[in-house]
């Protein structure tokens, strides 16, 4: 069973998508503290909390950790987790791991925030591996990056079109919440612990 470190800000209610680990086969510890984030062999980056207050929760750590990244640790970002894998947010201050290029927009649509059923356009790799195309998945936000080019593999339009998923190395992040997201998004998590078990 995959030992699987999720990290826990502080900011927000992370018991579905521990659920929805542990329902893909993981074995899941909640971690506040650096050492113990930095000790994992598999990390969940979670969706719930603000750039800002996320960028001052990663401080302390944040080169550390953003090394362990690049040298190829698995690890899901979810919603604000993959936001800030980018370099800064139109949210707040505070400066992101800046593993992925750019900036995150606020998103450009009269109605904020996105809430509700989005399609995702996809290739089929990656985190959508056996996930028909153009599938919907369930987004609470206001922020994406807006870059579409790589590490960009998946695109959604609200307002315009932004990154709805990123992969660079072993990190596969996502704007949506696949705990969110039935069998869709149940799907995108098991494909995560199964290539997290082969790269750990």
């Amino acid at each position: 069973m995959l030992p699987l470190t999720l990290l826990d800000y502080g900011v927000g209610n992370i018991h579905s998508i521990k659920k929805c680990l542990e329902r893909a086969g993981a074995s899941v510890s909640v971690e506040t503290e650096p050492a113990k984030i930095l000790a994992a062999k598999a990390l969940v980056l979670p969706g719930v909390g603000a750039f800002g207050k996320v960028a001052e929760q990663i401080a302390p750590f944040r080169d550390e950790l953003k090394a362990k990244l690049a040298a190829g640790l698995p690890a899901l970002a979810i919603c604000i987790g993959m936001q800030i894998l980018y370099e800064s947010s139109d949210e707040g201050e505070g400066k992101g791991f800046g593993l992925f290029p750019g900036r995150v927009r606020r998103l450009r649509h009269q109605r904020l925030p996105h809430i509700g059923w989005n399609a995702v356009r996809h290739a089929g790799t990656g985190p959508f591996e056996g996930v028909p195309r153009d599938a919907f998945f369930y987004f609470v936000h206001s922020f994406a990056p807006s870059e579409c080019s790589d590490p960009c593999i998946a695109t959604t339009d609200y307002g315009d079109k932004f990154a709805s998923a990123s992969v660079g190395k072993n990190v596969w992040a996502v704007q949506f919440h696949p705990e969110k997201s039935s069998d869709v998004g149940f799907r995108v998590v098991r494909n995560f612990v199964a290539y997290a078990e082969k790269h750990a």
